[in-house]
């Protein structure tokens, strides 16, 4: 489906954050992740589902996060 940016809410609760049943931030606060770890699982779930952003883009950025929490609790 296209999304016309007109319609597109890029603030309250965009779509691209949106699942079934929880969204991102929901998860983040049940799970009471960190800044880090809180991005790699909000990456990974919008991969590909953001206007004018591939999957990969979101992956590389879930995996430099994910990198940086690694070294840090190593």
């Amino acid at each position: 489906k296209e999304i016309i940016m007109s319609e597109y809410e890029k603030v309250k609760q965009p779509a691209h954050y949106q699942g079934d049943g929880m969204n991102v931030m929901q998860i983040i606060e049940a799970y009471d992740l960190n800044f880090a770890v809180g991005n790699v699982i909000k990456y990974v779930l919008r991969a590909g589902k953001k206007p004018d952003e591939g999957a990969l883009d979101d992956l590389r950025k879930a995996l430099w996060y994910l990198n940086s929490e690694i070294e840090r609790r190593s």
